[in-house]
C-alpha cells in the first residue's frame, strides 16, 4: 500500500557540471594525441625487441646500441611534433569555434546523434574536463532542453496533464530514437497521450557516465520536476529502453533510500530490453581487451580499447537483481528475440541481438513483477514496435486509478 502523499520535498540540487570548454576541437585534439600516444607504445615495443636481439649479438651489438639511440631519437621527436602539432592546430580551432555564435533553430537531429555517440564513448571523459560536448540530463522537446520551472513547462507542454510517462533511452542514443522512421512503427508517447491521457516527456542524458552515477542525477531530476509542474502529479510512469531502464531501476532504488516523494506517485516502471544481468558484448569486449594487455605490443591497442566510457563497462555485468521493490512500484519486464520463435534453441543465445532473454527478463526479483517475451524483434526495434506498444498499454491498463 502507497503511503499518503505529502508535498514534494524541495527541488533536489544535481551534480554541478564542470566550467565548459571548446567543443568539437577537443574532442578531436585528444583523439588525435592519444592515438599517437599509442602508436608510438607500440612502435617503440616493436624496435625495441628488434634492438635486443641486435645487441645480443658481439659483433654488431656496439653499432646496433648507436642504431637504437638514433631511432629512439628521431622517432621520438616525430611523434612529440605530431603531439604539438595537434594541440597547436585544435587549439587555434577551438578558439575560432568558442567564438561562433549558436545556430539558430533546433539543432539537427544528425549533431544531437554524433554528440550522443562521443558521450557514449568517452562521456564520462568529456564531463570530467568539462567539454560543451558533455550532455546534461534534462528534459527536450523539439530537440531543446526544457528548464525545470513551472513557467519553462508550462510553455513547453500547453496541454500539461496530471499523469506523466518519462521516456529514458538507451546507450548512444537521445529522445529522437523514439521518433518512428518507418511505416507501421509506432510512436508510443503519442499514441499513450491520444489513449490513455499521459503526458510523454523525453530525457536526455550522458549515457557514458557510470549508471550510479545517471541514476542519482534522474533521481533528482524527477523529484524537482514534480514539484515544479503545472499540476498536481496523480500518476508517474517510467518506460526505459535498455541502459534507460537500468538507470531508472537505479533511480527508483536510490530514491527510496533518500525518502523522496517521487516514488509515491510513481505507478510502473517498464523496461524494454534492458541488460539487468549484463550484456554478454560487453563481457566480450572486456575479454579481448584483457588478451590485448597480454603482450608488450598490443598493450597499447589495449589502452584505447580501454578507455571506453564507464557507462559501457558498468554494462558488463548490469546491476544485477536487487529483491527490493520501492514504494510499491509494479516492474515490467519486456525482452525479444531475433527469432520468431521464442522457444527456438537460439533464442536464449542470441536475444534481442544485443541482450539475451534471460538478463532483460529472468531474475528473482520480487514484489508486483510481470516479464514477457517477444519473437522475431531487434533490440532497437523495440522503440517503436506495434506488438511492444500493445502490451505497455496492456500493462497500463492494469493500473488502479482508484
Amino acid at each position: 500500500m502507497k503511503r499518503s502523499r505529502e508535498k514534494p520535498h524541495p527541488p533536489v540540487t544535481q551534480p554541478a557540471p564542470a566550467a565548459a570548454t571548446s567543443g568539437y576541437s577537443d574532442a578531436a585534439r585528444l583523439a588525435v594525441q592519444e592515438t599517437s600516444a599509442r602508436v608510438q607504445e607500440m612502435h617503440r615495443a616493436i624496435a625495441g625487441k628488434s634492438f635486443d636481439v641486435l645487441t645480443g649479438i658481439p659483433l654488431i651489438a656496439g653499432p646496433a646500441a648507436f642504431a637504437k639511440v638514433m631511432h629512439d631519437a628521431i622517432s621520438g621527436g616525430i611523434y612529440a611534433a605530431i603531439h604539438h602539432g595537434a594541440t597547436g592546430v585544435f587549439g587555434a580551432t577551438a578558439a575560432i569555434e568558442r567564438q561562433l555564435p549558436e545556430a539558430e533553430g533546433s539543432p539537427s537531429r544528425a549533431v544531437s546523434s554524433l554528440r550522443s555517440a562521443l558521450n557514449a564513448a568517452f562521456g564520462d571523459h568529456l564531463a570530467g574536463i568539462g567539454n560543451i560536448l558533455a550532455i546534461d540530463m534534462g528534459l527536450h522537446v523539439d530537440g531543446r532542453p526544457v528548464a525545470l520551472t513551472t513557467e519553462a513547462l508550462d510553455l513547453a507542454f500547453p496541454a500539461a496533464g496530471k499523469r506523466l510517462c518519462l521516456f529514458i533511452h538507451g546507450l548512444a542514443f537521445d529522445e529522437h530514437c523514439w521518433e518512428p522512421a518507418n511505416d507501421g512503427e509506432v510512436d508510443f508517447g503519442a499514441r499513450l497521450q491520444h489513449e490513455l491521457g499521459y503526458t510523454p516527456l523525453y530525457l536526455r542524458y550522458n549515457t557514458g557516465l557510470p549508471i550510479a552515477d545517471n541514476g542519482t542525477r534522474l533521481a533528482a531530476l524527477i523529484e524537482t520536476l514534480l514539484a515544479a509542474w503545472p499540476e498536481e502529479v496523480a500518476e508517474l510512469v517510467l518506460i526505459g529502453h535498455s541502459m534507460g531502464g537500468l538507470i531508472a531501476r537505479n533511480a527508483c532504488e536510490q530514491a527510496a533510500v533518500a525518502d523522496l516523494y517521487w516514488p509515491q506517485t510513481c505507478s510502473m516502471l517498464i523496461c524494454l530490453g534492458s541488460p539487468h544481468l549484463g550484456s554478454p558484448l560487453e563481457r566480450l569486449g572486456h575479454t579481448a581487451n584483457s588478451a590485448l594487455h597480454m603482450s608488450d605490443i598490443t598493450a597499447p591497442l589495449g589502452k584505447i580499447a580501454a578507455a571506453r566510457s564507464q557507462g559501457v563497462k558498468d554494462l558488463r555485468h548490469g546491476p544485477g537483481a536487487n529483491p527490493a521493490t520501492p514504494h510499491d512500484i509494479a516492474l515490467r519486464f519486456l525482452g525479444s528475440t531475433l527469432t520468431d520463435d521464442v522457444d527456438h534453441p537460439l533464442a536464449d543465445w542470441f536475444g534481442d541481438g544485443l541482450v539475451t532473454l534471460g538478463s532483460a527478463t529472468e531474475h528473482p526479483i520480487t514484489g508486483d513483477v510481470k516479464s514477457i517475451r517477444l519473437g522475431g524483434i531487434a533490440h532497437m526495434a523495440l522503440l517503436n514496435e506495434a506488438r511492444v506498444y500493445a502490451q505497455i498499454r496492456c500493462w497500463l491498463a492494469e493500473i488502479d486509478h482508484g
